[in-house]
C-alpha cells in the first residue's frame, strides 16, 4: 500500500498531488514525462483523468480475491489501467465490484467480499510486514526473502543486488537426504 494513512474514500486528486509534490509545477513537470515514457512502452497515462486518490486497502482486497480463483495478475493489469489509464477511483467499492466483473468474477461474490471486512487484517498485516523489510516504495525488489530494494534503480544496482543474492544463496548449506 502507498499511502495506508489515507482515509477509505480517499482524498482530492489535486489537493493530495500539491501536499506530496509541493506545488502543481512540480507534479505537473513529472506528470509530463511519465506520460511521455508511457508512450514509449505502450500505456497511454490519463493522469488528468483521476479526481481521486484512493486508499488501496480494497484494491488488494480485490487482488487477493482473484488469487484464489487464479486471476491475480488479471487483476493487478487490470486496476493499474483502470486507475492510471482510465481514471477510475480504484478504492471505491462499486467500482471495484465492476472491474471485478471484467475479470470474470460473479457480483455477488465480488459484493459479499469487498462489502465485508474480509482479508482487511490480512492486508494491513502483510503491508506491516513489508515496511518492516524496508519496504518504503515502487516499484520493489526482494532478493531471496532477506535484502530490498524500492524505487526505480539502475540497471548496475539491480545486478549488484543479484550478484549479492546468489553469493548469499550459494553460501547457504546443502541439505542431502540419505537414502
Amino acid at each position: 500500500m502507498l499511502n495506508p494513512d489515507l482515509p477509505p474514500q480517499g482524498v482530492d486528486r489535486r489537493e493530495y498531488l500539491e501536499r506530496k509534490f509541493g506545488g502543481s509545477h512540480q507534479y505537473d513537470r513529472i506528470a509530463e514525462a511519465l506520460v511521455y515514457t508511457g508512450k514509449g512502452e505502450g500505456i497511454t497515462f490519463a493522469l488528468d483523468k483521476i479526481k481521486r486518490t484512493p486508499n488501496s486497502a480494497n484494491s488488494h482486497r480485490l487482488v487477493r480475491l482473484a488469487h484464489t480463483l487464479g486471476r491475480q495478475h488479471e487483476a493487478v493489469e487490470l486496476l493499474f489501467t483502470a486507475f492510471f489509464e482510465r481514471g477510475l477511483d480504484t478504492g471505491n467499492v462499486e467500482v471495484l465490484i465492476r472491474l471485478a466483473e471484467e475479470l470474470g468474477i460473479e457480483r455477488p461474490m465480488a459484493h459479499a467480499h469487498l462489502a465485508s471486512e474480509n482479508d482487511l487484517n490480512a492486508v494491513y498485516t502483510e503491508n506491516a510486514r513489508m515496511h518492516r523489510l524496508g519496504i518504503t516504495g515502487v516499484p520493489c525488489f526482494i532478493f531471496n526473502d532477506s535484502r530490498a530494494i524500492a524505487g526505480a534503480q539502475e540497471p548496475e544496482i539491480l545486478l549488484r543486488m543479484l550478484d549479492m543474492g546468489s553469493i548469499q544463496e550459494s553460501e547457504r548449506p546443502v541439505m542431502q537426504s540419505s537414502g
